[in-house]
């Protein structure tokens, strides 16, 4: 695509910022160029020729997509927020499904000009600048396993759109476009004009329509829940079992190879590291027999000790031993269970384990009587591959319905990157993210704050009955990168920059799951460079491509050393130090008093300590999931 009018680099110094549209780079710094694609909402947009420039800014490329040149600056919002934008605002933890508010174009002069919605996050392919298809357009050649998990996230998404009056978004065929395995709605329609208000009768006359046009016996079964959907007060939570139980008995038979590395690294300005994750090249390195390792295929976990909080390096380690042993008698419940557990109840039990984690570092805390911005602190970002077994209505029973469960506190992220497309899963916890929640600001508008990158919550600084993780649930039905990183890769972007040179070699087999680990990290190191950064990178496979073996001997180990703790650490490992007299500057004979063997001890004896507080705690805490649960879990440990 290319036009006479440039676009101009985001980069506030460069001396000459004028690009033509086309450019990667900008030909004067090269910093990467932003490509914002807008959805300019209403029938005044359509009129609108290709190739006319807006307002001086927002260039038409295609029928109601329009192209900022001037990306760097802040789009213009009204002092009052119109009443129309608030359901946008309130449902941005959905932006994986839902546009956000960009800002607003002024048409014509004076204070009285209207002002038309521009949207951010839409469903518009960067390198066509088209709308992706809609669903109903690739239905007949998709797959049943797709076709069903389409449905299942609309019938997700129901309930939050009814509660704020713009569940007709759901029933407008051309309004429900599709990104792969993704639903993205092109924009929101409010249901205040509607003569009903629409309900689950409404979305099972659509599903019936839809369901008629899929293959037997996968219709069938799709055409009955539609049914049930029609009868007068249906209920959703009814029907939604059922759709869950059909999702995973077809995901359960595609093949599923699953390959998982992850690096950490203090970066080339920061003398210790206060990331950690899980597994390393290190974990898996020292597994006898990696593949058959009930935690190194399933769990990937990275966590970024909260910078200005002392000790945060010591947070993240002991987030990350915590988790694993309810983890894993998690994953031996789950797998004794007759039938399938549904997402609703495996959250739950996620955010007690979670709330365990959270009070065993909050309670070193206490113990150590560190109080405001001296409480070490973690973010964490965590996915769990949950294999349950699902058995279909013929008796056929499947060992993994490839669920992969999202959990995340604080601003580290997950990507889901795919051969075509880069989608940020998660939606971090700070200032700018919070402020479009509570509906007072768009995006564009509060990440400008100067404490829009703020953290709003961490695990250990505060209580967990004040925690609130999110807990999303995929199904892995193509072949894809899990990407989790801290944000000294995630910040300025990089990720959506350059996610696209490292999948072509990944998913092409020109290099391992192991060297592109090491590859974000490099270049978060040379791009960012201003903070540790940890990569765990999880290889999801549906195809019968063969994997890239792994080279223990490609990468140096990634283990912390005893010389890489900070003072703060040290007196938080240390139990023969006095917590009285706060953390003592070491001299250099100090330092190495201690071996690395020593040291080594003491973190394992302090993750036992902290595993024994969590199971106890857990014990204790109503966690608000299945009482029997955490007592079968007890008797399994002894």
């Amino acid at each position: 695509m290319s036009s006479s009018e440039p676009l101009y680099c985001p980069n506030p110094t460069c001396t000459q910022p004028e690009n033509p549209v086309g450019n990667r780079f900008c030909d004067a710094c090269q910093t990467p160029l932003l490509y914002r694609y807008l959805w300019a909402v209403g029938s005044a947009a359509a009129g609108y020729p290709i190739g006319e420039l807006i307002g001086d800014r927002y260039l038409v490329v295609s029928p109601q997509i329009w192209l900022d040149t001037q990306p760097a600056l802040a789009p213009f919002v009204p002092e009052t927020l119109p009443e129309a934008i608030v359901a946008y605002l309130q449902l941005y933890p959905h932006r994986l499904h839902i546009p956000e508010v960009y800002g607003f174009c002024p048409l014509g002069e004076g204070p009285n000009a209207p002002n038309l919605l521009l949207l951010d996050n839409v469903p518009v392919d960067g390198n066509t600048a088209t709308l992706y298809p809609g669903m109903l357009e690739l239905w007949p050649q998709t797959p049943p396993v797709r076709q069903v998990y389409w449905l299942w996230q609309i019938l997700q998404l129901w309930t939050p759109l009814r509660e704020l009056g713009v569940a007709s978004s759901l029933l407008k065929a051309d309004n429900i476009r599709v990104q792969g395995s993704r639903i993205w709605l092109r924009e929101l329609y409010g249901d205040a004009s509607l003569i009903t208000q629409p309900d689950l009768q409404d979305l099972g006359y659509h599903w019936l329509t839809w369901a008629g046009k899929v293959a037997a016996p996968v219709g069938d079964r799709l055409q009955e829940i539609g049914k049930q959907m029609r009868r007068p007060n249906a209920e959703l939570q009814a029907v939604a079992p059922q759709v869950n139980q059909l999702l995973l008995e077809l995901t359960a038979q595609l093949p599923l190879r699953l390959r998982v590395a992850g690096v950490s690294e203090s970066g080339p300005n920061r003398h210790h590291n206060e990331d950690f994750c899980y597994p390393t090249l290190n974990d898996i390195a020292q597994t006898d027999k990696p593949h058959t390792h009930p935690l190194l295929n399933h769990l990937a976990v990275v966590c970024d000790g909260v910078g200005g909080h002392e000790g945060g390096e010591v947070a993240s380690q002991l987030a990350v031993q915590a988790l694993k042993l309810p983890i894993q008698a998690l994953m031996r419940e789950i797998a004794e269970e007759p039938g399938l557990a549904m997402p609703e109840v495996v959250s739950e039990q996620l955010e007690a384990i979670l709330r365990v984690v959270n009070n065993t570092i909050a309670a070193q805390n206490d113990k150590q009587g560190r109080a405001s911005r001296q409480r070490m602190g973690t973010t964490l970002v965590m996915t769990l591959q949950l294999p349950q077994k699902v058995t279909t209505p013929e008796g056929q029973e499947f060992p993994n319905a490839h669920e992969l469960y999202v959990v995340q506190i604080g601003d580290s992220r997950a990507y889901w990157i795919t051969p075509n497309y880069c989608q940020q899963l998660t939606v971090d916890d700070d200032v700018a993210s919070r402020e479009v929640r509570l509906g007072r600001a768009p995006y564009s508008q509060s990440v400008r704050r100067r404490d829009g990158g703020a953290l709003t919550q961490a695990l250990g600084t505060r209580e967990g009955d004040l925690l609130r993780p999110q807990i999303q649930r995929f199904v892995v039905e193509e072949d894809g990168l899990l990407l989790l990183c801290s944000d000294g890769l995630s910040d300025n972007d990089r990720v959506e920059q350059f996610w696209s040179d490292c999948a072509h070699d990944l998913f092409s087999g020109a290099i391992s799951v192991e060297t592109a680990a090491q590859w974000w990290v490099d270049l978060a190191n040379e791009k960012n460079g201003h903070d540790n950064v940890s990569v765990v990178l999880s290889y999801c496979r549906i195809s019968p491509e063969k994997l890239v073996l792994f080279d223990p001997n490609q990468l140096p180990p990634t283990g912390l050393s005893e010389d890489e703790l900070s003072d703060a650490s040290r007196a938080l490992l240390y139990e023969d130090e006095d917590p009285s007299e706060g953390p003592r500057r070491r001299s250099k004979g100090d330092r190495t008093g201690l071996t690395l063997q020593q040291t080594i001890a003491l973190l394992v004896s302090v993750t036992l300590i902290s595993a024994a507080i969590g199971f106890v705690a857990w014990w204790q805490i109503d966690s608000g999931g299945p009482t029997q649960l955490r007592e079968r879990i007890f008797q399994q440990q002894e």
